[in-house]
């Protein structure tokens, strides 16, 4: 693990929350954008050495979607960037963590993401991360 690279927030909507983080707390946003692959619009703002991830579902098939349903809106996952993520998959995996993704998904940004199972991780979900 190189770093916490995000840390994700549940929203039911972005529009409403976006004011908070940047003109209550002085933050900026640095992009917003729609992640397909997990049913997600994300708006990424700049915390400085960590960035946080709001993420809005975009259809109630979307984990987010079922995430808010479930514990309402806050702190989704803790992020890692990790180098490799495919072989630090498998060095996981042989540690016993249980991951959600058989194979790494594309996420925000560009990145290649997977999930480790909050089971195997003390009930906190965290993702790697990898950019390239």
């Amino acid at each position: 693990m190189k770093k916490v690279d995000h840390i994700g927030i549940a929203v039911r909507d972005l529009n409403a929350v976006l004011p908070y983080y940047t003109e209550t707390l002085g933050l900026p946003l640095m992009k917003i954008e729609e992640v397909e692959s997990q049913n997600v619009r994300v708006a990424f703002i700049d915390a400085g050495n960590v960035k946080l991830e709001l993420l809005e579902p975009m259809a109630e098939e979307s984990a987010i979607f079922k995430f808010l349903e479930k514990k309402g809106e806050g702190i989704h996952h803790i992020a890692f960037g990790v180098v490799g993520i495919e072989e630090r998959m498998e060095e996981l995996r042989e540690k016993g963590v249980q991951l959600l993704n058989d194979k790494p998904k594309p996420g925000a940004g560009g990145a290649m993401v997977a999930f480790l199972h909050p089971k195997s991780s003390n009930g906190v979900l965290y993702e790697l991360c990898e950019k390239e």
